[in-house]
């Protein structure tokens, strides 16, 4: 049976899912960022989580392998950051959007959640490569209701 991506793509994007930004810094010193939804937990023992990286992605280089990045969980707020970092040549993080973590990695001041990583693993997926990282600091804030990604749009909690 041969399935057909753009049918698969819609069909996968029924499923609602929140929305990150995963930061890191380049090699050359520069803070970058990229939104992406295919975030998920893995383990609370060890504390590991996941997100995929497509392989063509215009910043797969600095996305591939650091040895720490921050998985920011967006909230509502936040949906002009998610367009922005989404978008193609447009991953520099602007300085009044973040601050360094504890371990060097950026965190995205007023997400709902920061959770910054060590790298743990890399596993090929398909068309995209699958980072484990091993939560190392988190910070939650206290209010705020998380960004969501449903069908091609945002939706929000009812």
């Amino acid at each position: 049976m041969s399935i057909d991506s753009r049918e698969l793509r819609n069909a996968l994007g029924r499923f609602a899912t929140g929305v990150t930004l995963i930061t890191a810094v380049a090699e050359d010193g520069r803070a970058m960022g990229m939104t992406a939804n295919s975030f998920s937990s893995v383990s609370l023992d060890p504390p590991l989580v996941l997100w995929s990286l497509q392989n063509n992605s215009d910043v797969y280089e600095i996305f591939a392998r650091p040895r720490h990045f921050t998985i920011n969980v967006l909230s509502t707020e936040q949906q002009a950051l998610s367009n922005q970092y989404a978008k193609k040549g447009q991953h520099e993080l602007d300085p009044s959007h973040y601050r360094l973590g504890k371990h060097g990695s950026p965190e995205i001041r007023h997400a709902l959640v920061t959770l910054e990583c060590e790298l743990d693993a890399t596993h090929q997926g398909g068309d995209h490569l699958i980072i484990v990282g091993r939560i190392r600091d988190m910070q939650q804030r206290p209010s705020g209701e998380p960004l969501l990604f449903a069908s091609g749009h945002y939706r929000e909690l009812r």
